[in-house]
């Protein structure tokens, strides 16, 4: 049996990594206005600041989905 929801499985740093390897950071900080992409950023930082910030997390993974479903 499989999962219909498309983020089942994937974490949040894959998320992070996929995006930035897509975007970089400076498109990611024009497409999610966060701190964490604009002020130097790392995927560890941005995940700290994602993990405790659930409205940013929820831009992340729309981001996301947009992606994947091109």
């Amino acid at each position: 049996m499989t999962s219909s929801d498309p983020l089942h499985g994937v974490t949040l740093q894959l998320m992070l990594e996929r995006l930035h390897d897509a975007y970089g950071w400076e498109e990611l900080a024009h497409r999610v206005p966060i701190n964490c992409f604009s002020s130097n950023p790392s995927i560890q930082s941005s995940l700290k600041f994602l993990r405790r910030t659930p409205w940013a997390r929820a831009k992340v993974e729309g981001l996301y989905l947009e992606l994947v479903s091109v």
